[in-house]
């Protein structure tokens, strides 16, 4: 897995983008104490429950990898 040149810049849009999705979708409320992983988590697998991004084979599924999947996705939103 090779990191985006600004993977941590496209992590922080994903999660802002990913939580705007989730609530206008009636999915989720997330609330200021929630952990950056917690929404990266939940943001990952609901874009995959709605095949808006290709899952990870179970055995490589980790925090890392889900941040990479989620700035691969937005930055081919862009």
């Amino acid at each position: 897995m090779k990191k985006l040149k600004n993977e941590t810049e496209l992590v922080k849009r994903a999660i802002i983008v990913g939580i705007k999705y989730a609530e206008a979708r009636g999915a989720a409320m997330f609330e200021a104490t929630d952990s950056a992983s917690v929404k990266v988590e939940y943001i990952y697998r609901l874009l995959v429950h709605d095949k808006l991004i290709q899952p990870l084979p179970e055995d490589q599924v980790s925090i890392q990898s889900m941040r990479h999947k989620l700035a691969i996705w937005i930055s081919k939103q862009q």
